[in-house]
């Protein structure tokens, strides 16, 4: 009888935890996978970069090719449209696109291609080792497809947000609004 009275003290106890409230954010909180992801890869403007270079901004991060028919410039297009409505807070987020079609995204391809969508935008390229290096850091995948007309690349989808400390925290699902974009980004701005 002391045993059932003692298991059913520490029950009810332990209904009077602090209730966890749903999170804030719209995309999926992923920050317990994501210790150590980083890259080495090189802007269109031709320097080198890791992640560590974007302390102290938000980071969007999103791997695609510039050849993409629909979900890359989609996804650029939302995350340009969020820069416009996050104002002044757009000055502390900065997009990263990571193409995985090195062969025909050139420096100069994607210099032309990224800044369209918002000249903010980093486009980033490496060669086919560090590419691969960089798509396992963010558990991405992708492969080269032949087509008639010469090959598609298919990868995975979604934009990783990093918070100014360096850490990657969400991953936003293919389609998500602008608007989810920008309410997330302002959270992990203000500390969330």
């Amino acid at each position: 009888m002391r045993k059932l009275f003692i298991l059913l003290l520490v029950a009810l106890l332990a209904g009077c935890e602090k209730p966890k409230l749903p999170s804030p954010f719209h995309a999926s909180d992923i920050g317990a996978m994501f210790t150590q992801a980083d890259f080495r890869l090189t802007d269109h403007n031709g320097k080198t970069r890791t992640l560590a270079d974007f302390r102290g901004k938000a980071v969007a991060l999103f791997f695609g090719y510039t050849q993409c028919p629909d979900v890359c410039p989609t996804t650029l297009a939302d995350l340009a449209q969020a820069m416009r409505l996050l104002g002044k807070d757009a000055d502390k987020v900065q997009v990263l696109f990571i193409t995985v079609d090195p062969e025909r995204d050139t420096p100069e391809l994607l210099a032309q291609y990224v800044p369209a969508f918002h000249p903010s935008f980093l486009g980033l390229y490496g060669d086919a080792q560090a590419t691969a290096q960089a798509a396992k850091a963010f558990y991405v995948g992708y492969d080269k497809r032949p087509t008639a007309s010469g090959y598609n690349m298919d990868h995975s989808v979604g934009t990783f947000l990093v918070d100014p400390s360096g850490k990657v925290r969400l991953r936003a699902p293919h389609a998500q609004s602008a608007d989810r974009f920008a309410d997330d980004i302002r959270l992990l701005l203000g500390g969330a």
